[in-house]
């Protein structure tokens, strides 16, 4: 799958609720994803969503790619070996970068101080960690925005006209700490022109409600793996960062 268009699966949901990018970036988003098309101008609106496009860029730069080659774009919104390589230095750097976005200079330096040992520039760690929101500040940082923001592993357990029956492990906090646990269900509306093969026994990725993409099972796995190391890296900070609070 072209990298412009594995981003905009993830992209559009937001662009839609008017949280991030360009106002007028949906009709290129979408014809990138349904047919391939307007991959340039959905290439030129994605370098401009606020809180993406750091991440791309620093993990592009990190392995010599382009921030929307396809691998790259995958490590940040499901997970692959391309983010094993991060620590402190380059998450300061990606910090920076998410300042001159709009991320407040004092959140960056409280975050910068109570960084984990390996930080990961994963949107799973981005949103537990950095916050919902806390570049655009058009999204408040609650469990029930952390938990829609997040892209989540579902399995397609019900498809009806429009309609997929879904169940999850859904986001909790413990003692805490932030953790997967128990199972949710749930109905969400699907786009046949976005997941034309979808069928009960997949398993797909959701961001904001958004069923976005039909993952293979290899992706699946990635999803969980580095979505827990994202989780456990965040833990990790949050007893210092609460400190401060």
């Amino acid at each position: 799958m072209d990298g412009v268009a594995l981003c905009a699966r993830f992209s559009i949901a937001t662009n839609r609720l008017q949280f991030c990018g360009p106002a007028d970036a949906e009709p290129n988003l979408y014809a990138a994803i349904t047919r391939g098309a307007e991959l340039d101008r959905a290439r030129a609106a994605l370098t401009r969503f606020e809180a993406l496009y750091p991440y791309l860029e620093a993990i592009g730069t990190k392995h010599g790619l382009d921030p929307f080659d396809e691998r790259v774009v995958e490590a940040y919104w499901i997970g692959n070996q391309l983010l094993d390589a991060f620590g402190r230095n380059d998450f300061e750097r990606i910090l920076g970068a998410l300042v001159r976005r709009g991320l407040p200079r004092s959140t960056a330096e409280r975050l910068g101080a109570h960084l984990p040992a390996k930080p990961i520039p994963h949107h799973a760690f981005h949103v537990t960690f950095v916050g919902v929101g806390e570049v655009t500040g058009h999204v408040e940082t609650t469990l029930a925005n952390m938990e829609a923001c997040r892209p989540t592993p579902a399995r397609v357990v019900r498809v009806a006209a429009g309609e997929l029956g879904l169940q999850f492990r859904p986001l909790v906090v413990v003692h805490g700490r932030v953790a997967r646990e128990g199972v949710e269900r749930s109905r969400l509306p699907f786009d046949a022109k976005i997941l034309p093969k979808v069928e009960a026994g997949d398993v797909v990725a959701l961001h904001w409600r958004h069923p976005a993409l039909l993952l293979t099972e290899e992706q699946s796995r990635a999803l969980e793996r580095y979505t827990d190391r994202s989780f456990e890296a965040a833990n990790e900070a949050l007893p210092g960062l609460r400190a401060l609070s």
